[in-house]
């Protein structure tokens, strides 16, 4: 493949799905071949899997079906959008891939990280981002701002208790430790201009090397 995949990931309320968004206006601004999409979701297939995943009404859904879900939308993604806009030479922006199963899944509900991570090698191929962005927010500031942002998606993870999502933050920042080359932090406790212009700097140095 002769494009650049880059993922967008962190906690609820860490505000990279904006970020992503100005991120890719940037890169069309410079002439850039650009397209944002997301996870779980960024197909028809996928889309229709996300609605399964995401509903409040479905409370009861096995923590292993919610991994197994997620890995079939990540699949029908990646065939679909994602591999044909890499094969063409483009710059994938995508909001979440394997690393959330690795943090939600795997860590928070308990399956184990390399558990849901043999799972999604086998949906992706062994496919992993070129570069991965980690939106760090502490996890009572990120809620309250889904809070004031009222015309976010509010989904069955937005339920969860405050111990899950500092288990999640624990973990991301973990999986950092592992993998510093590919995923770099951000701090996202600051301004939206701030976490931008921090976002575009990494993807910029990192862009110089390609």
């Amino acid at each position: 493949m002769s494009g650049i995949f880059i993922t967008f990931e962190g906690g609820e309320g860490a505000g990279k799905t904006t970020v992503l968004q100005k991120i890719k206006q940037k890169l069309e601004e410079e002439g850039r071949q650009v397209i944002a999409t997301r996870e779980p979701g960024g197909s028809i297939i996928a889309e229709k899997i996300r609605q399964i995943i995401l509903d409040p009404a479905h409370t009861e859904m096995d923590r292993r079906t919610e991994a197994l879900l997620y890995a079939a939308a990540r699949r029908q993604h990646l065939a679909e959008t994602v591999l044909p806009y890499l094969n063409k030479g483009g710059i994938v922006l995508c909001d979440r891939f394997v690393d959330s199963s690795l943090v939600y899944q795997g860590a928070a509900r308990g399956i184990g990280v390399e558990e849901v991570l043999n799972l999604n090698l086998f949906a992706t191929e062994g496919m992993l981002p070129d570069l991965t962005l980690y939106f760090d927010i502490e996890p009572e500031k990120g809620l309250a701002r889904i809070t004031e942002h009222k015309g976010r998606e509010y989904n069955r993870l937005d339920r969860e208790s405050l111990v899950f999502h500092y288990q999640v933050r624990e973990a991301y920042l973990e999986l950092q430790k592992k993998a510093p080359e590919r995923i770099h932090t951000i701090d996202a406790s600051d301004s939206l201009e701030e976490v931008t212009e921090r976002a575009w700097q990494e993807i910029s140095e990192f862009l110089k090397n390609k």
